[in-house]
């Protein structure tokens, strides 16, 4: 397991000066992300599979234990206020439960039983897609949620770091990210670990831009729960539209806070014609614009 290989490169790493110890570790990083670079192909694939799932109403969820778990834990939850991601729309199944995300949860990941049995509490099913995560790729617990997804239909897709692993061999979409040894044998929150949190950023990222939730590179989908996102709603209305920020904070009022619906006010629609475009379009903002523009046209021409 090319993970956990002790590296002659790195066996005197206690003895070199820290600039070398962080050289070296640098290094890693950049390794790092050529793993993911290299996978890219692996990436798309999964992505549009997951899309495809997400359409049809399906959940999106995570598997994972130890630092791969919290990895995948972290990017789930970071959809929500991003990309206004919803919360019954995302499943976030972790080795140890709530108590292993801030300490190790002893022998929460070999609990294979415990994995297959989150999954059909949650029923997992046809529409859903779950994204499996484990440096080592054999997780008992991991691999478990991943099987039972699969066996119930859900898409799956397993990201690991050592090639010819089950996660890899039985995912929908396997994506194999090599990072080799690690500067400290075993310690897979180095290399492998920020491969995986570029890889999973980059998927989730992706998915969400396909799903509409991103308009000219901006957050439109912003959930403002707190002054700096509220900020953050005003400023990208102000920069799409122009309009000055008074008029930025009526329409955000009178939409509920919801970015795309304040947009589509501000660009002259009331508040019915809106809500029901976005609802036609699927909460994509470009395409409600165009059925908006298309039904005013035909107005015209009537």
């Amino acid at each position: 397991m090319e993970t956990e290989r002790p590296s002659p490169r790195y066996s005197a790493i206690d003895l070199w000066t820290p600039s070398d110890i962080l050289d070296a570790m640098i290094e890693g990083q950049f390794a790092a992300v050529a793993a993911v670079h290299s996978a890219r192909a692996a990436l798309e694939a999964a992505a549009l599979a997951i899309e495809d799932r997400l359409k049809q109403g399906g959940r999106l969820v995570y598997a994972g234990a130890g630092t791969s778990g919290r990895l995948a834990v972290q990017d789930g939850a970071e959809l929500m206020p991003t990309f206004g991601w919803p919360p019954e729309r995302l499943l976030l199944l972790m080795a140890g439960g709530h108590d292993a995300l801030i300490q190790a949860v002893e022998g929460a990941e070999d609990e294979s039983e415990e994995g297959a049995r989150l999954v059909r509490q949650h029923r997992i099913n046809r529409k859903d897609a779950l994204i499996a995560v484990a440096a080592s790729g054999t997780t008992p617990f991991t691999l478990a949620c991943l099987r039972e997804a699969k066996a119930r239909g859900a898409l799956t897709v397993g990201i690991a770091n050592n090639p010819d692993t089950p996660l890899l061999g039985e995912a929908d979409h396997p994506i194999r990210l090599e990072t080799g040894a690690e500067p400290i044998a075993g310690s897979t929150r180095m290399k492998a670990g920020t491969a995986q949190r570029v890889a999973l950023t980059m998927l989730s990222s992706l998915v969400m831009i396909r799903l509409g939730r991103v308009y000219e590179g901006l957050m439109v989908d912003v959930q403002a729960t707190n002054r700096k996102l509220v900020r953050r709603s005003e400023t990208i209305l102000g920069q799409l539209t122009g309009h000055s920020r008074e008029e930025v904070r009526s329409a955000l009022r009178q939409a509920q806070g919801s970015v795309k619906l304040a947009l589509l006010l501000l660009e002259g629609s009331g508040i019915d014609e809106a809500r029901g475009a976005l609802d036609r379009a699927d909460g994509d903002l470009r395409a409600a614009k165009a059925l908006i523009e298309t039904r005013r046209t035909e107005r015209r021409r009537a």
